[in-house]
């Protein structure tokens, strides 16, 4: 049996109830294009491909594994193995090639998995939904609402493009080797169109704004946006920004950008 590696942030999952669980809450179907990212030893994997979905596509960075997987899986015309690092796939041609939306799934990396997912969401018009396991304060970071202590950077990036559902947590000993903290399915629902406009500095008004959380809108975007200016967005200057909503955040950088 492969061991984990550290420096992969490897984690696998082997309790059938919760792969059982999973699978429920993804429902594939049987035109589902799904990819998996980081199958690990496949228990997830091989539970997906008892089911009627059309094709599905691993993506594994870890040689060993991925061999031994596909050799394991040789013999199902649905299955195929992409031994790369996720942040290297092309799911706009993946998504020609299936001819269909993709849904992604998977177990990321807990060091990874803000990269991974402002990465997916690159080429969002290729992704139906992700179902993903991070860790459960990362999740409730996507999942907060605004004025609550979670609700950040990462909760204000993500509006605009997916509509996010916590779904249960997972315990440590549902992995082996078992990490220190405790995990979270989420839901991402990418929407077909963004829910506003997004203007050309959300980014970096955002980053700005939860830089130093403790400092109002007025001296944290000291630089991008005026106090008159955010007084002109209907915004007190004296707010801190966990209380703005994401629509307002994309208001302050639109008179950032000058538009």
């Amino acid at each position: 049996m492969a061991l984990a590696r550290k420096r992969f942030g490897q984690h696998f999952l082997h309790d059938p109830a919760v792969i059982d669980r999973i699978v429920r809450a993804i429902a594939p179907r049987t035109a589902d294009a799904l990819v998996e990212i980081g199958p690990g030893r496949g228990a997830l994997t091989h539970r997906l491909l008892e089911t009627e979905l059309a094709t599905l596509d691993a993506v594994e960075i870890d040689r060993d594994l991925a061999a031994t997987l596909e050799a394991q899986l040789t013999g199902d015309a649905r299955f195929t193995m992409h031994t790369l690092d996720a942040l290297e796939l092309d799911l706009d041609g993946l998504a020609r090639l299936r001819g269909r939306r993709l849904r992604l799934i998977g177990n990321l990396p807990y060091n990874l998995s803000t990269p991974l997912l402002f990465h997916f969401l690159e080429t969002r018009g290729a992704i139906e939904d992700l179902h993903v396991m991070l860790q459960r304060e990362v999740v409730a970071r996507i999942t907060a609402e605004p004025d609550s202590s979670d609700y950040g950077r990462l909760t204000v990036m993500l509006a605009p493009y997916v509509r996010p559902q916590r779904l249960f947590d997972i315990g440590p000993g549902a992995f082996q080797p078992p990490p220190r903290v405790w995990s979270s399915i989420v839901r991402l629902e990418v929407l077909e169109e963004p829910a506003f406009a997004v203007a050309a500095d959300y980014g970096k008004v955002v980053a700005a704004a939860f830089a130093h959380r403790r400092k109002t809108l007025r001296n944290a975007l000291k630089g991008l946006v005026r106090a008159d200016q955010i007084a002109a967005c209907g915004l007190d200057p004296g707010a801190r920004p966990e209380t703005l909503t994401a629509r307002a955040f994309n208001d302050l950088a639109a008179v950032a950008a000058g538009t």
